[in-house]
Parts: C-alpha cells; sequence; structure tokens
C-alpha cells in the first residue's frame, strides 16, 4: 500500500489549516486506498535555512532536520495543505522544502488550498517550486474559499461538491505516485 503524506503547510497560530488537513485526511482515509498520515510542520520548528545556529542548540537543530528529511523520505506521494499568503505558500512551507531535495524527488503531489481564492495561487507558487525538486504535480486540486467554505473565516464548514475535486486529485496522486515508485 502507498504511503501518503498529508503535510500540513502553516504553522501560524489560530490557523484554519488544522481543520482542513483533518477534513482531506479523513476523506482519503475512508477510500482506503493508500496509508495516509499528517505531517504537521509545526511539530518541526526549523530553523530559517542557512541562519546561523546557537553552538548549544547546534545537535538540536541538527536532529530537527534530520527527523523532517526521514519523515518526508518515507512517504510515496504527497497533499500539501496550503494557505495563500500574498499570492504564494507561507513562509515556513518554502523554509520546509528548502531542506529537502533528493527526499522529494521522482514522486507525486496534489494540492488541498484555502483562501480568498481557494489559494489557486499558492499551489501555482507550489507547482514551481515542486518541479525544481523533480515532484510530480497533479491536475486536480481541491480549493477552500474563506468566503464560502468557512463561517465567519474561521469555522469550516466545506461544501459538499468539494468530494468530487477530492476524489478526482487523490486519484491521480495514488496513479502518479505508484507509477513513480517504479522509476525510484
Amino acid at each position: 500500500m502507498l504511503k501518503i503524506g498529508i503535510v500540513l503547510g502553516s504553522v501560524r497560530e489560530g490557523r484554519n489549516g488544522e481543520a482542513v488537513t483533518n477534513w482531506i485526511y479523513e476523506f482519503g482515509k475512508n477510500r482506503a486506498d493508500a496509508a495516509y498520515e499528517i505531517v504537521d510542520l509545526a511539530d518541526y520548528q526549523l530553523p530559517m535555512l542557512g541562519a546561523a545556529v546557537a553552538e548549544d542548540e547546534q545537535a538540536k537543530v541538527e536532529a530537527t532536520v534530520t527527523a523532517w528529511k526521514e519523515k518526508m523520505a518515507s512517504f510515496d506521494g504527497y497533499i500539501f495543505v496550503t494557505p495563500e499568503y500574498n499570492h504564494a505558500i507561507g513562509g515556513a512551507l518554502k523554509n520546509a522544502l528548502d531542506y529537502l531535495n533528493p527526499e522529494l524527488n521522482n514522486k507525486a503531489a496534489g494540492f488541498v488550498g484555502y483562501g480568498s481564492l481557494g489559494g489557486t495561487r499558492a499551489h501555482e507558487n507550489l507547482r514551481l517550486i515542486l518541479g525544481e525538486l523533480q515532484v510530480a504535480d497533479v491536475r486536480a486540486a481541491v480549493t477552500f474559499s474563506l468566503m464560502s467554505d468557512f463561517e465567519n473565516f474561521s469555522n469550516f464548514k466545506p461544501a459538499d461538491y468539494h468530494a468530487d475535486n477530492a476524489n478526482e486529485m487523490l486519484d491521480q496522486v495514488i496513479k502518479w505516485s505508484g507509477a513513480l515508485k517504479n522509476v525510484r
């Protein structure tokens, strides 16, 4: 069975991403076609890539970076759950991806976004980044609007039609992840 990591790409306090991530996790788990696992960036507290690290913190930082790389390497494919900030992904997700390269090569990814336009511009930004990391991104995506899928911009109440998009995106991620497993 393929292993698919669902990456919660926001570390912001009070983030809407937890509800969105839990929704896609439960949705995927109910399909029973892969082993889905949530990977929360907030659990890793990665420093900015290239930033100076105090000598007494270096071992802890190295362990954190190693754990992040090993976790991401353990998957056959990914679902990136990301908000849209200023027409792009958030800085925490970009920084986390900058720590990776061979761990992601020849794997597939799908996107679940949320924002004023459903996170679509963040998806486009992520496609450029993942292309450099040799990740095949799929066409279908799930896009939640802060205006219509969240009550008062914070209480997640997704419309029923998102199930069709989620199924299509997951179908594509599973197919591509399986095909790319033969390349790795």
